[in-house]
């Protein structure tokens, strides 16, 4: 049996308990400010970013690993006779998968399979924990790309951003946007389509009540959804997290809700106090 080895990057946000358990290896980002570069969840944290932002004002930039980092990462695994499924971020938004096709070149043909999950965050989670426990039952590294490039399709991401605050700072919003937005109160819903980040929805008021037509929307559609496992990623939203995922699970017959907390990555583009949902549609189901 071919000995599989899951790989992913630290946009994936995947808990250290998962990466653990299933003994998936992870490539870290980079988090920039000015000229220095640090190693995402490695040398810096997210109450880091969140700290020098409020005090300098000025959002990091991040990076995406060389193909240098990738080698690095692979190379032990390779020695030992593992085959490797990498699992990038969407190629749309980083340059992630380019750098590991450059890296896996440098190996035998065969032995490093690289798929762009076309998402972030808790959306690439989903797909890593689905290779991982795939790959433990034995299944090969050509199916579960297969499994994968299909899966990825199916993948919902639905995010609440509680402020406009670092939306503006990173460009994606301009001056008015971010002023009327701010007196106006409202919140943006993002979501990933075909790779890429897109402005959804937008809701007006308080945050609860947000949440609250979050929760209403899923729970309409709940029937069209794999409810094997729901993932809410959270920065410096517990309280909200705990409430959604008491509801699903009170409400819907899903069979687990997973709370992970949103990475470096993600935090330098969305902010505090953002709070997402992500899942799997059915097959052949709209959403």
């Amino acid at each position: 049996m071919t000995l599989v080895k899951i790989f992913a990057d630290s946009i994936s946000d995947l808990p250290e308990t998962w990466a653990r358990a299933y003994d998936i290896g992870i490539v870290p980002l980079y988090v920039v400010f000015g000229e220095t570069a640090y190693k995402d969840k490695l040398e810096i944290t997210t109450a880091d970013i969140y700290r020098r932002v409020d005090e300098d004002g000025v959002l990091p930039r991040t990076a995406a690993p060389a193909p240098a980092d990738f080698i690095a990462a692979f190379s032990p695994w390779i020695e030992q006779g593992h085959t490797i499924v990498y699992i990038s971020m969407s190629s749309k938004l980083s340059s992630s998968y380019q750098n590991a096709l450059i890296a896996a070149a440098e190996f035998p043909e065969g032995r490093i399979h690289v798929v762009d999950s076309l998402n972030v965050s808790g959306g690439i989670a989903l797909l890593v924990l689905k290779a991982a426990i795939a790959a433990k039952q034995g299944t090969g590294p050509s199916e579960l790309v297969s499994m994968l490039e299909e899966m990825r399709e199916r993948v919902e991401i639905e995010v609440l951003v509680d402020s406009l605050d670092y939306l503006h700072k990173g460009g994606r919003a301009s001056s008015v946007q971010y002023m009327i937005g701010s007196l106006l109160k409202i919140r943006p819903v993002l979501k990933v389509k075909e790779g890429l980040v897109i402005s959804a929805d937008k809701y007006r008021g308080k945050t609860e009540k947000a949440i609250e037509r979050m929760l209403h929307n899923f729970i309409d559609n709940v029937h069209k959804v794999d409810r094997e496992l729901i993932i809410v990623a959270q920065t410096l939203a517990e309280k909200a997290a705990g409430f959604i995922r008491n509801t699903l699970l009170e409400k819907t017959d899903v069979k687990e809700v997973s709370i992970i907390e949103g990475g470096c990555a993600i935090s330098c583009h969305c902010g505090p106090r953002t709070v997402a949902i992500m899942y799997l549609r059915q097959p052949n189901s709209a959403i």
